[in-house]
């Protein structure tokens, strides 16, 4: 994997589940780590759904290997360039060489901050 097409952050986060102070299990995110990535957006589409218009966007994204995120699979999410992506798919590239990740995001969003 050349070092020069790693050219985006992407940051992998964990899904937990943890118990709120009634005891009911609570969805959270949490960071695994900050990664050189490349991406490539491979398709967008428009979705209606319940007389909602929805456009989502998928992107895929390769990263070096390691074992601290090799498990990464699609209860986890990663974000890139302000926008949060769910895992689709993830697959190992060569023996070890890299991972490749498949998310989706809306395409509407485009501010984890708003």
């Amino acid at each position: 994997m050349r070092a020069g097409a790693l050219d985006r952050l992407l940051t992998l986060r964990r899904r937990m589940v943890q118990a709120d102070a009634l005891g009911e299990e609570v969805e959270t995110f949490a960071d695994l780590a900050t990664v050189r990535a490349s991406k490539t957006d491979i398709s967008d589409a428009e979705k209606v759904r319940a007389q909602q218009v929805g456009a989502e966007i998928t992107t895929r994204f390769q990263i070096r290997w390691s074992v601290n995120w090799s498990d990464l699979n699609p209860k986890d999410r990663v974000t890139c360039d302000l926008r949060e992506y769910e895992v689709v798919g993830v697959k190992e590239i060569g023996r070890r060489e890299g991972i490749e990740i498949t998310a989706a995001a809306r395409a509407d969003q485009n501010n984890l901050y708003t």
